[in-house]
């Protein structure tokens, strides 16, 4: 099937299985590699992108239903000073180990913090809930947004 979005802010057009997860068509077919193939049930987050603006788990969701729509992944915000802010807090926090889950955690905390500059640390946790992270056991990565939030504030 023959599909249109906007990804990454390009207009695209791409022939699509309707059957295909749009983690499956970003990562295997697109080349975007910063969406991460962890679970493939919705439980990990490592797969997350925006669609539309808001975190989703790409793995859940299929092609047609990505018709009209945007998807908003990593790459897409290299330049937006608000993922270089929290890209810059998440490193001198320690909130890096493996990287596996950072883009996810990353495009979940730049969707709070775009919306919620000042969030506290409960509002930092429930934003990141649904992001599974094996080495840092949570406590930097909270730290490393609240840090970022306190940079967007002071400037």
């Amino acid at each position: 099937m023959r599909i249109s979005f906007r990804l990454n802010g390009k207009d695209v057009t791409c022939e699509a299985r309707e059957n295909i997860t749009l983690l499956d068509l970003l990562r295997g077919e697109m080349g975007v590699k910063s969406v991460k193939k962890g679970c493939d049930q919705g439980e990990c987050g490592t797969c997350t992108v925006l669609l539309d603006g808001s975190p989703v788990n790409s793995c859940l969701i299929l092609a047609p239903q990505l018709e009209g729509r945007e998807v908003t992944t990593v790459e897409g915000l290299q330049e937006d000073p608000l993922l270089r802010g929290l890209v810059e807090s998440f490193i001198s926090a320690g909130a890096i180990q493996c990287g596996f889950c950072t883009p996810g955690m990353l495009l979940s905390a730049y969707a709070l913090l775009r919306d919620n500059s000042n969030p506290s640390a409960d509002e930092v946790k429930r934003a990141i809930v649904g992001n599974l992270c094996r080495c840092t056991g949570y406590v930097n990565i909270v730290k490393a947004i609240l840090n970022a939030s306190e940079r967007i504030r002071d400037e």
